[in-house]
């Protein structure tokens, strides 16, 4: 029995000495195992590839471009690219999920060129492209930032000297709405100029990049300051720097802002990199960033004005970040609407007024603080999930416009010309 078991490892290993592979190794006999073939590091034989791979008990381990990958063998199965187990057509999955094996392995894994191939129990193939594999693979999401920014103070953006799109550019020409979306992303803000200074033109700008989301507010809101509802942006006094719509459990993407007249002195607008701000508290307190990622607020709006009646609750930390990659996502950060502290214990109430103060004083820091005087034909976009914004308080009669946008849409506008987002 043993020399028959021998034998056939021996074979084993001069048929895969055949086929390239330059390494294999044997793990020590185990009186348990009765000596079964356990597969250690598989090398490539073309140095230039420089990939080597490994079977274990319960996962797939690959070490290529600089990367050691670990994949889970129902992970390798669910996410097969063939056409009997995905919809090249639609993009879909075809295969059903629920019916892989907990305990599936491949029965034998082989490299051929950039293209790895596992076959399954039931005689089933599937092949993985190295390259794909890395980019889809845990390890190389941890590497990825899904949307590239620049953050900045008010020296930062005056100094890169951000340039704004004409208005028919951004609505006759894909290479106008493209350079458009390119400084949203990168910026949190953006602007157009030579817009007619009407309601229509501005709903017409907004609908060329995305659907106007409807709200409480209703599609495109137009307002002055007649306290028309009950909310301090509908009078004449100053705004703290905030983030709008906390009180949405999904906050407004993007905002957009056109001053059609102003007949009266201030009501410059301010704007905050949000972003900048939190890369400060992460250098300065990374155990306070931390915080005030992990802890969920309530805010809450309630409106009893005229016709109006609503009472909104949305519920999220300050800061948002992809578990993955520990990137940055969305700020929530409105002192106005932010309801009673009540989804955690004393004790971590006290460090989180902490952490929110050390961020506050990042956030009003003069450096950071950016002022623009809005006008007839200028249109403002703000990423409402990056950028606070502000107003200080102005006089006589002013009349401004605007919406929000679905931020899917927008980014999917970008995606389509080939923008990262």
């Amino acid at each position: 029995m043993w020399c028959h078991r021998l034998s056939h490892l021996q074979s084993k290993l001069q048929n895969l000495l055949r086929g390239g592979v330059t390494y294999w190794a044997f793990q020590q006999p185990s009186f348990k195992s009765l000596f079964p073939l356990a597969i250690q590091w598989h090398h490539t034989a073309s140095k230039s590839l420089n990939c080597s791979w490994q079977q274990h008990e319960d996962h797939f381990e690959l070490q290529y471009a600089n990367t050691v990958m670990r994949f889970d063998y129902v992970w390798l199965r669910d996410h097969c690219r063939s056409a009997s187990c995905y919809n090249s057509k639609t993009h879909q999955r075809s295969l059903d999920t629920a019916s892989v094996d907990l305990c599936i392995k491949p029965k034998t894994i082989r490299l051929d060129e950039t293209t790895l191939f596992f076959t399954w129990p039931d005689g089933h193939v599937t092949k993985y492209d190295l390259d794909w594999l890395v980019r889809n693979s845990y390890e190389g999401q941890k590497q990825k930032v899904i949307q590239p920014r620049i953050l900045w103070n008010a020296e930062i953006y005056q100094q890169a000297q951000v340039p704004s799109i004409d208005f028919q550019s951004f609505l006759e020409t894909n290479e106008g709405l493209k350079n458009f979306l390119q400084n949203f992303l990168l910026y949190g803000i953006a602007f157009v100029e030579n817009v007619p200074p009407t309601q229509e033109h501005t709903e017409k700008l907004a609908e060329r990049i995305s659907l106007i989301r409807e709200t409480i507010y209703g599609r495109m809101w137009y307002f002055t300051s007649d306290f028309s509802r009950g909310d301090t942006a509908y009078t004449k006094l100053a705004l703290d720097r905030h983030t709008d719509t906390t009180y949405f459990q999904e906050p407004c993407g993007i905002q957009v802002f056109h001053c059609l007249k102003h007949e009266g002195t201030g009501g410059r607008t301010l704007l905050v990199d949000g972003f900048y701000a939190a890369e400060q508290v992460l250098q300065k307190a990374p155990e306070e960033f931390e915080l005030l990622t992990k802890v969920p607020l309530k805010h809450e709006y309630i409106e009893n004005v005229g016709e109006c009646h609503n009472h909104m609750i949305g519920v999220g930390p300050v800061l948002n970040i992809y578990p993955w990659n520990k990137e940055l996502y969305l700020i929530r950060y409105n002192n106005y609407d932010r309801a009673v502290i009540n989804t955690v214990p004393y004790d971590v109430v006290h460090r989180w007024y902490t952490a929110h103060r050390t961020l506050t004083i990042e956030l009003r820091r003069p450096e950071n603080e950016f002022w623009v005087k809005l006008k007839p034909g200028r249109v403002l976009f703000i990423d409402n999930w990056r950028v606070l914004h502000g107003r200080e308080s102005f006089t006589g009669y002013r009349q401004l416009c605007g919406c929000y946008l679905t931020r899917d849409d927008v980014l999917n506008t970008a995606r389509l010309l080939g923008l990262q987002a």
